[in-house]
Order: structure tokens, then C-alpha cells, then sequence
């Protein structure tokens, strides 16, 4: 958002702030032109074009998609610990996080478990279910020495060898006609570059952390080790699996084709 939020994207855009899931929703009613949305809201939004090669993914452990349970990795093993969640609270911000973790659950951790959907309060998710699906800031707040934590995209990159894709920039196609396709592409590829300049990335960290109530250090390790910002071909190979997987156990409706914005990105990957 880095442009966009110092006015270097010009003043065509009116931009809004919500969470993921509610920019699919907002997508769906025509209330926004362009959202970054969940890679899962892609099955179920009509109409959309992918704005290519920007991206929020993962090519390693990401710390801010978390499943959180009771005890700690000195107390238990991992499969230990598995074999005893019998219920999951799925934090409500994310789709594409829930049938992540049902995926994993689904094809290599045991089998699917019972799942409940509850806001991110960690000691209510915990009082009510075994695990607790956190996502986002809650995630990067979690005490991990407390808890045992499993990072959901380090266990899917190690069980597929592909990177993960958690969100993306879509537009509708009734909207293209009031836009410029080149300029659209031209606009946020470039405000995710100036983003990731050293400089820019340092503000970004020293506005953040103590938002966060994190270390410098450790919002500085978050945005250049573990979110990788581009849409490219290990992650849309990543993406297909996701959608395969999700629509074979029914956590999600299959995908359409992946549609990019832009004659020069239009390939199927």
C-alpha cells in the first residue's frame, strides 16, 4: 500500500480498510472496484481478474498463520500433541487460513477434526477447542513458549514443496471498463517495489512495532523473511494445489481459472 497511502498513486483511487475476508464481500456486492482478497474467496466471488505478480505468500515458516493449542513444544511432540486435538476454533477473518488447516488436517495430520468458527480471542478459542486457528496480529502476539504452535505455512511447504499463497489483488470485470488494465498493473506493482525498499520497509517496521507491541527487530524479520510479495510461478503452482485440495475434501467450492489482468499475464500456469 505504500503509494497509496503517500500519494504516490495518484488520486483515481478511494481507498478503504477492512479485513480480508470483508474485501471479498465488498467485492461480491459491488460496493469496491478492487479488493486483496483471500486466495480462497477466488471459488466463490463471480467475475474476478487477478491484478498479477503481487501477492501476500510464503516460501517459509510465516508466524502470522498460527494453530495454537495447550502445552508446549519442550512438554510434547508435535505428533503427540496432534493426536490429542479433537476440536478446532477457526478464527473468522480468514477463509483461505480455515481450509488451509483443514487441508492439512484432512491429507496428513490425521484426519479432519470438529470445527468450530469463533472470533480471535485466544483463551475463549482455547476454553471451547482443543487448537485455535489465529491469524494475522493475534498470531504475531501469541507468547509461542506458552502454547504449542504449529506455523500452517511451513507444515504445508513441508508436505508439498510449493509455496503458499494467502492473498491477492482481484478486480471485477464489470469495472474494467471504467479502467486502464495497463495502468491498474503499473500502479500496484509498483507500490508493492517502492514498499520493499530498504528504506521504506525500515518506516514500515519502526511505525509497526510498537503497534504490535513487537520488537523492532521482530516486525523487521516478518517483512523481509517471512511474507514473500510476489505472485509468481512456485506460488500460482502452490495456488492450484490449494484449490485442488480444497475442492477434493469439499472445504471449498472448485476454482475457476485463474484469469490475470493484462494480455502479457493471461497464461495458465
Amino acid at each position: 500500500m505504500w503509494d497509496f497511502e503517500h500519494g504516490v498513486a495518484g488520486t483515481k483511487f478511494d481507498i478503504s480498510y477492512t479485513i480480508p475476508s470483508a474485501c471479498a464481500g465488498d467485492l461480491r456486492a459491488g460496493r469496491a472496484d478492487i479488493g486483496i482478497i483471500p486466495a480462497a474467496a477466488y471459488t466463490s466471488v463471480p467475475s474476478l481478474v487477478i491484478i498479477p505478480n503481487v501477492a501476500i505468500a510464503a516460501r517459509r515458516a510465516v508466524r502470522s498463520i498460527l494453530l495454537v493449542g495447550k502445552g508446549s513444544a519442550d512438554s510434547t511432540s508435535k505428533e503427540q500433541w496432534l493426536s490429542s486435538v479433537r476440536s478446532v476454533a477457526l478464527d473468522t477473518s480468514s477463509m483461505t487460513s480455515t481450509a488451509l488447516v483443514k487441508i492439512l488436517f484432512a491429507k496428513w495430520l490425521g484426519g479432519a477434526r470438529a470445527y468450530r468458527a469463533m472470533a480471535p480471542d485466544l483463551d475463549a478459542m482455547l476454553r471451547a477447542c482443543d487448537a485455535a486457528l489465529l491469524i494475522g496480529d493475534p498470531a504475531l502476539e501469541v507468547d509461542r513458549a506458552r502454547y504449542f504452535t504449529l506455523d500452517l505455512a511451513e507444515e504445508w511447504i513441508a508436505r508439498t514443496g510449493k509455496s503458499f499463497v494467502f492473498a491477492f489483488w482481484a478486480i471485477r470485470k464489470e469495472a474494467l471498463a471504467r479502467h486502464d488494465a495497463e495502468d491498474i498493473v503499473r500502479a500496484f506493482q509498483k507500490s508493492r517495489d517502492h514498499g520493499l525498499m530498504p528504506k521504506n520497509l525500515e518506516a514500515i517496521a519502526q511505525d509497526w512495532a510498537p503497534r504490535l507491541g513487537l520488537t523492532l527487530g521482530e516486525v523487521r524479520t516478518y517483512l523481509t523473511q517471512n511474507i514473500h510479495y510476489y505472485l509468481d510461478p512456485p506460488c500460482l503452482e502452490g495456488l492450484e494445489l490449494y484449490y485442488q485440495l480444497a475442492a477434493e475434501i469439499g472445504a471449498l467450492p472448485p476454482a475457476p481459472r485463474l484469469e490475470f489482468l493484462g494480455v502479457s499475464a493471461r497464461a495458465r500456469v
